[in-house]
């Protein structure tokens, strides 16, 4: 199953790159994340890994696995029984606008149980991330 979640955010795609590529701020913009720790470096890219806390559940480690500066990036978090994968995408419009995509995915075994005991949770968290970026974006520098 894939949990999405779609928002028109009025800024271009560079100024919400700029906010979501810096992982390690994101509590400061989403109440869906209490601490995000980069463990290759600091800058985000392919191959790099993270770790994320997040209300109500344990912390993850996430390895980015496609990056593509300015449009989006994709990372994964692997155990056993349970891969969840999670897309960040930004599609610029003509008007100066972008619609951010945000997408997750368990697979594996535990995924029924895990979608069963975490589905509303993930469905809220994807909200606040969403609306927290919106926010952080259409504020700009400053």
């Amino acid at each position: 199953m894939t949990y999405e979640t779609r928002v028109r955010i009025e800024a271009p795609p560079e100024r919400i790159w700029a906010v979501l590529a810096d992982v390690a701020a994101w509590p400061r913009w989403t109440a869906s994340m209490r601490e995000v720790t980069p463990l290759s470096g600091a800058a985000l890219a392919a191959g790099a890994r993270v770790r994320i806390r997040q209300p109500r559940l344990p912390a993850a480690e996430w390895e980015v696995t496609r990056w593509a500066p300015g449009r989006g990036f994709t990372w994964v978090s692997r155990n056993p029984g349970l891969t969840v994968t999670a897309d960040h995408l930004l599609d610029p419009a003509p008007d100066g606008a972008t619609t951010l995509t945000l997408a997750l995915r368990h697979r594996g075994p535990l995924a029924p149980v895990l979608r069963l005991l975490t589905g509303a949770l993930t469905r809220r968290y994807l909200a606040l991330e969403a609306a927290g970026l919106r926010r952080a974006a259409e504020q700009g520098p400053g």
